[in-house]
């Protein structure tokens, strides 16, 4: 999809006067796979829209990730906006998944917006209650499943971002996205390896084609 086809079917609903604002304001941008596009801590100019790709949105604890929500095709940073509100200073960390395409609306021009095209708002109540039931499955997933289950889900997941299968995870990156330690995802791992869950080889880690890996 071109950058500008993905602005009149995401934005057509607003009117000719905001088409002709975003393209004049807008900036598309490639990112590479695992670049850093905010930290926490660093002030939002920015609200991204990723027109393809995806982008993790997490929180670090003494090294540790505490993931979110992803961004994926058509869909917004919900808490880069909701920073506009307050102090502008990012309170996550937001990292490419893969090479991605972004629009990105400057913060400031996105706040007189709000007040010129009122309906914009539609979008961001959607983006919030999409990224409300992230949240809580993640919460649900963290308190409730054991960490066998997690990790099979983080794998169907990935699958399912990427479109890989199998995928190359390395057993540090699951640990970290999660939360816990390399040698517990390696027991885990094979575990889970030796009931049939998964197969691991150096293609990389494959679930078996009878299971379900779209995201849930």
């Amino acid at each position: 999809m071109s950058h500008n086809q993905f602005i009149v079917e995401r934005f057509e609903f607003l009117g000719a006067d905001f088409l002709k604002e975003i393209r004049k304001h807008a900036v598309v941008t490639q990112i590479k796979a695992k670049t850093e596009i905010v930290r926490e801590g660093q002030k939002n100019k920015f609200i991204p829209f990723v027109i393809k790709g995806s982008v993790r949105v997490f929180t670090l604890n003494d090294g540790r990730e505490l993931i979110y929500y992803y961004v994926r095709e058509n869909d917004s940073c919900m808490m880069t906006f909701s920073s506009i509100f307050t102090t502008g200073i990012s309170r996550v960390y937001a990292v490419a998944e893969e090479d991605s395409e972004v629009l990105l609306i400057p913060a400031d021009i996105m706040q007189n917006w709000l007040v010129q095209f009122p309906a914009i708002n539609k979008i961001f109540f959607l983006e919030y209650d999409r990224r409300f039931t992230d949240v809580m499955n993640m919460v649900n997933e963290a308190v409730f499943h054991r960490l066998d289950k997690r990790i099979l889900s983080y794998i169907k997941q990935q699958i399912a971002i990427t479109g890989n299968h199998p995928i190359k995870l390395t057993h540090r990156e699951i640990a970290t996205n999660l939360g816990t330690s390399r040698e517990v995802v390696s027991r885990v791992l094979k575990k889970i390896e030796n009931e049939g869950e998964i197969s691991q080889s150096r293609e990389g880690i494959r679930i078996p084609q009878n299971e379900n890996v779209s995201l849930v």
